[in-house]
């Protein structure tokens, strides 16, 4: 006997779409992980890598890169 394969939905969007979500998630994670840590609890202590290039400049590029991969990925059409 065949299937009924009428009552079957489709996801929302294509295999495609689903990868480049999950890279955008990834260049996400990866400018959060780049923010964090480095610091010292001693409040007399000043730290100059709070204010380094990686924290001021590349880490929030990675997190608006990732993001505008994530805009990309929900609105790219999925291949039929």
């Amino acid at each position: 006997m065949k299937k009924d394969n009428s009552s079957k939905q489709e996801f929302l969007f294509g295999k495609r779409n689903y990868i480049i979500m999950l890279i955008g998630i990834a260049v996400i994670a990866l400018g959060f992980i780049l923010m964090a840590g480095g610091g010292s609890d001693d409040p007399n202590v000043f730290n100059p890598d709070i204010y380094g290039w990686r924290r001021i400049r590349l880490a929030p590029a990675l997190v608006i890169i990732g993001l505008g991969i994530e805009i990309y990925a929900i609105f790219a059409n999925p291949k039929k």
